[in-house]
């Protein structure tokens, strides 16, 4: 049984963003969104719908009327953007999601997928992290703001779920990076950042990087793609009330669950092989006065593997489709490239 169908009208919030975007291509690889069998994706810029203004978003919800929500829209960024702008990353992203999670209950939506992130976990949780360690520690410091929206986000939803029953479900991404990710010079995550400053390094023979930190923290990376094929097998096939679904340490059912790859690799290892990718020469020097961030953040995905999902991209090939990517997009912009 499948619990989304072709002739659905899907709300993808979001879909320009890397999320969204690899989303949108998952559905409509898999058949969903043709009109021609009654299906529909629905979607608006940011000047048609501010998802910040609460009564655009219900008006929006009334006239559309869509069957199936995946929340992708958020605020995010870098530990140097998270840092500097903690009020906006609580505020926005709290805003975002309560005016769509609420309008998609209030318009009677059949099935919501909200996105949350594997911030959103203690910093000293045990590893690899289990869902159920949420709300047992202090967040990182570093993306608290971004973490304690994420987390209202997703009690949200489990509360809707357990007062209305209203088919509301979140999955938890590790750190994602692909086709559409942000290259912003001190916005960015880590593998778009490096691309893009190991890339510049090396079209202009650079002799030393700096990169910050130590680079011996550990990370899990996960293409967009991966995640977006997780989503679509959410929705299709996971119900927290159902037989084989995954329950908590109490034996009550989970309503979010973690997604990712099972395996981390070094900043240091990450930066190497990014180093070797972009064919840059020169020695990498690693400034150990700036943040690492949580040490090592490895997810357990073994309930959603138990469900029937695995990751399918490995790290190297991810990278070398992003890296082409990228190229592509200095190409068509007539930006720098080699």
């Amino acid at each position: 049984m499948s619990y989304i169908n072709k002739s659905d009208r899907i709300f993808v919030a979001g879909h320009k963003g890397m999320a969204g975007s690899s989303i949108c291509r998952a559905l409509k690889k898999n058949g969903y969104l043709n009109e021609s069998k009654g299906g529909k994706l629905l979607y608006t810029s940011k000047e048609e719908l501010n998802l910040l203004d609460a009564k655009r978003v219900d008006e929006w919800f009334e006239s559309q009327k869509p069957t199936i929500v995946v929340l992708a829209a958020a605020k995010v960024g870098g530990i140097l953007a998270n840092s500097s702008y903690p009020v906006d990353f609580y505020l926005e992203n709290i805003k975002i999601q309560n005016n769509v999670i609420e309008s998609s209950f209030k318009h009677k939506v059949r099935r919501l997928l909200f996105l949350g992130s594997s911030c959103i976990y203690p910093k000293f949780a045990s590893q690899p992290i289990r869902e159920e360690e949420l709300l047992k520690g202090e967040l990182e410091e570093t993306n608290e703001a971004y973490a304690l929206a994420k987390i209202s986000g997703i009690k949200l939803c489990t509360f809707l779920k357990k007062q209305y029953n209203f088919d509301a479900i979140s999955l938890m991404p590790t750190n994602l990076y692909g086709q559409g990710d942000n290259y912003h010079p001190t916005n960015s995550h880590v593998v778009p950042a490096f691309i893009d400053r190991f890339h510049t390094y090396a079209c202009n023979n650079k002799k030393i990087i700096e990169c910050w930190g130590s680079g011996n923290p550990k990370r899990e990376f996960m293409h967009v793609d991966d995640l977006a094929d997780a989503c679509l097998f959410a929705l299709k096939n996971w119900d927290p009330k159902g037989k084989d679904s995954p329950l908590d340490e109490f034996g009550e059912p989970l309503t979010w669950l973690n997604v990712g790859t099972g395996n981390d690799i070094s900043i240091k290892k990450l930066a190497n092989m990014i180093s070797k990718l972009t064919s840059f020469k020169g020695e990498i020097h690693w400034d150990k006065t700036k943040p690492d961030g949580t040490f090592k953040k490895l997810l357990d995905i073994s309930k959603l593997n138990k469900l029937g999902w695995e990751s399918k991209i490995s790290l190297s090939d991810g990278l070398n489709s992003t890296y082409r990517e990228y190229k592509k997009d200095l190409l068509k912009n007539n930006l720098r490239t080699k």
